[in-house]
């Protein structure tokens, strides 16, 4: 049995929209913050029977309809000798690329066996998770793993210094990129090989550039990425957070699904999108934070747009925030699933 999740990526009919959430695994769940007390971040990342637990705790906790692999996107940086410590504040980089000299290439030597106990994980999940349960993998986007590169964990969410930093070294940023998205491809084929379902690439800081720069600069990036899931029939799902009306240049080659952001429209991503992508998303996380009759309010407004759009997944515009209320997360998981979607 594929399940709802699957079932809607590969076109097949349902009476509802399938649910999940990004950054479901972790902050939002009682139970996390309880093993979390117990064992630092960086453990749960590396036993792999940890990991499988927290990866599988949303579907309990949030009965939600896929599970996402739990890991961070900073493991491409780890693997590629960034000097990367997930400390129990937070990652640290020893050196970001912004203190550093030209050729910013030097000091990486990309080491794939690194990343071998996520592979692990994976393998322990696929023991425990029901068979109706996609298991979701992913990796940070080329422009995102090399914001945090560029600029390090200390500064402000809105990376000031990066833009900077890629109009002044156009050529060194080619060659990072080069080097993020090789090692990001045998990362995504040896999570295919051990066993993921789904692949999602998580561009979270798109639209720290103009359109025009990150499809020049980064796109091709993604377009192999994109290519590669599907010459192994994996379905691939591209989140662009920030890119607004970029998303009309997205070509349905490169993805399945894209995830929209919660600063446009799902009706107005549907009109600017290719026919033959699937959308995802894309509730506001901070709404989460009202009251209950608020967020049904929200939700009632994706009403009209689910009855007609089958081929969309519900999920948040952005992952959890943290004290997100985890009954008011569990309220929106059943608010979907009992919701009359009126569909035919």
């Amino acid at each position: 049995m594929a399940g709802i999740l699957l079932d809607t990526v590969a076109g097949t009919f349902h009476a509802r929209p399938p649910v999940w959430y990004m950054r479901q695994a972790g902050r939002v769940l009682p139970s996390y913050q309880r093993l979390k007390e117990k064992h630092s971040f960086w453990e749960m990342m590396q036993v792999p029977e940890l990991a499988a637990k927290v990866t599988m705790l949303p579907v309990k906790d949030l009965d939600v309809d896929g599970a996402i692999l739990f890991s961070d996107i900073l493991v491409i940086p780890y693997a590629m000798g960034m000097g990367l410590e997930f400390t129990d504040s937070g990652p640290v980089f020893e050196l970001p690329l912004k203190m550093q000299s030209p050729p910013y290439t030097k000091n990486l030597t990309p080491r794939p066996e690194k990343l071998n106990y996520i592979y692990n994980t994976i393998k322990a999940t696929n023991k425990i998770r029901p068979r109706d349960i996609p298991l979701i993998g992913f990796c940070g986007g080329p422009l995102t793993v090399l914001c945090y590169m560029i600029e390090g964990l200390g500064s402000r969410s809105d990376f000031p210094e990066v833009p900077k930093f890629i109009y002044r070294n156009k050529t060194e940023v080619r060659k990072l990129v080069d080097m993020i998205t090789e090692l990001s491809l045998v990362y995504m084929e040896e999570q295919i090989n051990n066993g993921i379902d789904i692949f999602q690439l998580f561009e979270t800081h798109a639209g720290i550039l103009p359109a025009n720069v990150y499809h020049e600069l980064f796109l091709p990036a993604v377009e192999k990425l994109g290519r590669f899931a599907k010459e192994r029939k994996i379905p691939f799902i591209y989140f662009p957070k920030g890119l607004g009306t970029g998303i009309a240049g997205i070509s349905h080659e490169i993805c399945d699904f894209i995830s929209i952001d919660w600063q446009m429209p799902l009706s107005f991503a549907r009109k600017l999108v290719h026919r033959e992508i699937g959308l995802q998303g894309n509730l506001d996380p901070r709404v989460l934070f009202a009251k209950k009759e608020v967020l049904q309010q929200t939700l009632n407004g994706f009403l009209d747009f689910g009855r007609n759009e089958y081929h969309w997944i519900f999920n948040l515009g952005h992952g959890f925030l943290p004290g997100t209320p985890y009954e008011n997360a569990r309220f929106v998981t059943e608010w979907i699933k009992n919701a009359n979607w009126n569909r035919k």
